[in-house]
């Protein structure tokens, strides 16, 4: 089905522009000068996508939004204005905008972000429609291959629709185009590198290339290879010169992943190339000019590390411009049935079983679960899951037992004060079963009892 767009923007020549560049991608377009039009054309027919100027004479694009939001949950909303700042762009992303995007404005940013916010409805409506029955938590197959959002040819995605998200991808385009350096902070597994990505894909250096390096995987004289290169004859075995990454990554960006861990040596030499734009190589005397970005990341306090002398002062400041702060799946739980389907849409497309739902039961247990792996811990979960899965959809007897153990320890008796033995029994049985998904060996097992004692029960206490 052919998205449908409605855009509003008093200025005529902007409105067209939206127009032939949304059109052209085969959209179907609506186009309005007049806000309150454009409000009534909404509320009669609906649409996917609302792109809207912020500064319009009778309506304010904040206020529009807030109306069609109340209307369309799913509908998504670009706003548009000639006046952006970051703090206005996390308040719109607050209030519920998709993306807050600054005048002048390229064909490709809009076609970019609208592609993005459209895959994002398409997903959340996946995943909520089929909850709404009761029944899982599903949808259509969405392209990508990355574990925390997705990535196609250009720009990688970042998945979720929680406040806390959308600041984050807020704040990501609004400091790509700047060429600023910029650190990156969260707990392992919450996403850091495709963040960094996602800079990347949005700076004006999209076209070089993206390196990674992880500063706390090899030793010192390691690192100062890897980072710098080596002169031919720089030391024993070193029979041809070798480009480092921060040459390599020339025209684009380099991600120093644990940043926190790299030795203070190295973190002497790396602000020296931030300092002066240069190096040298190992064994070398020639400066190498060099045109890269600094993007870093770390799981670590490296401020708690610069107050104790671990880390250079002179450095954090140099590296940390603009701090993103990666929030844990914990602390944004709404978007976990949405990661759920993205990624049991890639386990599919891998070539693994044809498993395209959770079970609503299923659902509930890892939204209430801690993750202290964040995003990485729930793929693990479900690809464990899908590995064991005998049907068509994951039920919570798929999920890890310590999940299952996790909500055992939950389970709190009905509000009535005095309760028989045999009340309590049955609550407890009734309690088992719904977790174990029905499946009568796993809640034996639980119980400590034998299957047919637990069939009796069953027959007993009238429960299936």
């Amino acid at each position: 089905m052919t998205s449908y767009i409605v855009i509003i923007d008093d200025e005529t020549i902007t409105l067209k522009q939206l127009r032939r560049i949304l059109e052209k991608e085969g959209y179907q377009v609506a186009a309005f000068s007049n806000p309150q039009r454009a409000l009534k054309h909404i509320e009669a027919s609906s649409c996917h996508l609302v792109i809207s100027d912020v500064r319009m004479p009778t309506m304010d694009g904040l206020d529009l939004m807030t109306r069609v939001k109340a209307r369309f949950p799913t509908t998504e909303v670009i706003l548009i204005t000639g006046y952006a700042s970051i703090d206005g762009a996390v308040e719109a992303t607050r209030e519920g905008a998709y993306y807050y995007l600054e005048k002048p404005f390229t064909p490709d940013q809009v076609r970019d972000l609208v592609k993005q916010a459209l895959i994002l409805r398409h997903t959340r409506e996946a995943a909520n429609g089929n909850s709404a029955s009761g029944n899982s938590a599903s949808g259509n197959s969405v392209s990508g291959d990355s574990v925390f959002g997705e990535r196609d040819s250009q720009t990688p995605v970042i998945i979720g629709e929680s406040s806390k998200i959308r600041e984050v991808v807020s704040i990501i385009r609004q400091i790509a185009p700047t060429d600023c350096n910029v650190m990156i902070t969260g707990d392992s597994g919450s996403g850091k590198e495709l963040v960094a990505s996602a800079i990347h894909a949005a700076s004006k250096r999209a076209n070089g290339p993206f390196m990674a390096f992880n500063c706390g995987a090899l030793n010192e004289t390691l690192i100062d290879n890897e980072l710098f290169g080596h002169e031919k004859g720089a030391f024993t075995g070193a029979e041809t010169r070798s480009t480092g990454l921060l040459e390599a990554a020339a025209g684009g960006t380099l991600f120093l992943d644990e940043i926190g861990e790299m030795p203070n040596s190295m973190q002497v030499k790396l602000l020296r190339v931030l300092q002066e734009r240069e190096l040298i190589r190992v064994g070398g005397s020639r400066p190498i000019p060099i045109d890269v970005r600094i993007v870093s990341a770390t799981a670590v306090d490296v401020k708690a590390a610069v107050n104790g002398g671990a880390f250079r002062k002179d450095l954090y400041f140099r590296i940390n411009v603009v701090n993103i702060k990666l929030p844990g799946l914990s602390e944004r739980k709404k978007d976990i049935p949405l990661l759920a389907y993205h990624i049991l849409s890639r386990l599919k497309r891998r070539g693994g079983k044809n498993i395209s739902a959770v079970s609503q039961k299923a659902i509930s247990l890892l939204i209430n679960y801690a993750f202290p792996g964040n995003v990485r811990e729930l793929e693990n979960i479900l690809e464990r899951a899908v590995a064991v899965c005998s049907a068509d959809v994951i039920r919570v007897c798929d999920l890890p037992p310590d999940l299952i153990e996790f909500e055992l320890q939950a389970y709190k008796p009905p509000d009535e004060q005095f309760m028989t033995l045999a009340e309590l029994e049955q609550d407890y049985i009734s309690h088992l079963l719904k977790i174990t998904g029905g499946v009568r060996n796993k809640t034996a097992d639980i119980l400590g009892i034998d299957r047919a004692s637990l069939w009796r029960k069953m027959k007993k206490y009238k429960l299936g």
